[in-house]
């Protein structure tokens, strides 16, 4: 079947550079329109009334503020990207990346351990496009990047980050995703040399293996570069959590505290590992801001996560997603009109059949970012009510609240919106789902609301 969908698409007559051009300003357009439907939102001065008692008037209009200067954020930068690649498309920047890209392979073949492993091949042309591509949009997104840790964010309060940190971070995360992802592309792309069309399923196991890895080195060897984590201190807290993990069988083998403090004043907690050991980490920030009942509870919905078997189903749903975009791909494989348009010689290499795939697939993208939130906030009513069932009512519903104000997080949302856009419910939903009912007013931060009034005209 798909080799007759291959060879309709395959089409000389089709000007694939005015359909990419057409994707890319119908994607801009439509988040856009679902940005401003959402920003309409930002402009209300009332919570939902189920949340009204519970949020100071003050805290809402800061949280509402604090959406606005984001959301006019998202409004430059989106526009930003769209410009760029359409400059890309444009300028036919890609098969001048590769140009440069079979120079700079030339050279390094004759390097006595790379000519050895790769030679002068296509292989080795093909890493060195996606390590250039790699850095180079690593360097065009720092200008956005630092505007928002230190302009935005610093106006409201939440960055904590130095410029030597950001500087720092920002050179070991490009470092650390060229190291760890250039040998699974490696692989993937042997595997598609190797099959064909038929790669599919080889290349499904290859993601599948990547993921693991990942879960079981992330926690002890990526993150520590980033945080520094300490073990939580004897008290009333880690018997607490020790406690609610042995009742509920929870694998939890360590139990650190994260210096999340050193980056941003935003709070939050997690476990990470493989299914036989879990880390919890907690964010020092989640700790200084809530009550060890409110804590406690925050963990009883992650543990609701793993009890149900939410986990396995995301990892089921990715498999999905990675099979479906796969399958599509391989319509595209050898498609020799695709790779014409856009200046590439009829029979382009992988890496560049799937960087021009990576355009025309974004409609199925946006598809499955939907049915992805859908399905995640499904899990998280879920694991609410898994906290609730342990007894966490009122602890985890007045933690929600005190997270959400403590992030100012949004209060209102567009339907459409949080649809694509969330994955998590927002706080109106969650206390409606379980069933809260408002003991005293929870969210009553003290907030300098003709400061931040200020701010946001100054945005």
């Amino acid at each position: 079947m798909f080799e007759s969908v291959s060879s309709f698409l395959d089409n000389p007559n089709v000007n694939w550079k005015a359909i990419v051009t057409s994707l890319l300003v119908g994607k801009y357009a439509f988040e856009t329109y679902i940005n401003y439907r959402q920003y309409q939102v930002y402009q209300r001065t009332k919570p939902p009334v189920s949340i009204e008692k519970e949020i100071a008037p003050e805290v809402f209009h800061k949280s509402q503020a604090y959406s606005r200067s984001k959301a006019k954020f998202n409004f430059v930068s989106d526009a930003v990207e769209l410009l760029k690649e359409l400059a890309v498309v444009k300028f036919d920047v890609l098969p001048r990346i590769w140009s440069l890209a079979g120079c700079l392979s030339a050279r390094l073949g004759g390097v006595k351990f790379i000519g050895a492993f790769f030679g002068t091949s296509i292989m080795l042309q093909s890493i060195v496009f996606y390590a250039i591509n790699t850095i180079l949009s690593s360097f065009e997104d720092l200008p956005l990047s630092y505007y928002k840790t230190f302009v935005l964010e610093e106006k409201w309060g939440f960055n904590k980050m130095t410029l030597s940190t950001f500087v720092k971070d920002f050179f070991k995360t490009m470092t650390l995703g060229l190291t760890i992802s250039t040998p699974f592309i490696y692989l993937f792309l042997r595997i598609v040399d190797a099959y064909g069309p038929g790669f599919v399923k080889y290349a499904m196991g290859l993601t599948l293996a990547a993921l693991l890895i990942i879960m079981t080195i992330f926690p002890t060897f990526i993150l520590p570069l980033f945080y520094k984590m300490t073990p939580l201190e004897e008290g009333e807290l880690r018997t607490e959590i020790e406690a609610l993990a042995k009742r509920n069988n929870f694998p939890l083998t360590h139990l650190y505290v994260m210096d999340g403090s050193t980056r941003s004043a935003h709070s939050n907690a997690m476990f990470v590992g493989l299914p036989w050991s879990k880390k919890i980490l907690l964010y020092d920030t989640l700790i200084d801001h809530s009550t060890t009942p409110q804590v406690v509870a925050v963990l009883a919905h992650e543990i609701g996560h793993w009890k149900l078997n939410h986990l396995p189903q995301m990892l089921a749903v990715s498999q999905g997603t990675v099979a479906l975009t796969f399958l599509l791909f391989s319509a595209f494989l050898t498609n020799k009109s695709l790779f014409q348009s856009f200046n590439f010689a009829a029979n382009a290499p992988p890496i560049i059949a799937f960087v021009l795939f990576s355009y025309v697939s974004s409609p199925v993208n946006c598809s499955i970012q939907f049915l992805n939130n859908l399905i995640s906030r499904k899990n998280e009513y879920q694991a609410d009510g898994y906290a609730k069932d342990q007894g966490y009512l009122d602890s985890l519903a007045t933690s929600l609240i005190t997270m959400s104000t403590e992030n100012l997080s949004s209060m209102n949302t567009d339907w459409l919106f949080s649809s694509y856009n969330h994955s998590h419910p927002i706080l109106a939903d969650r206390l409606s789902a379980l069933g809260y009912k408002s003991q005293a007013k929870v969210g009553n931060l003290k907030l300098d609301i003709e400061k931040d009034e200020k701010a946001e005209k100054a945005d």
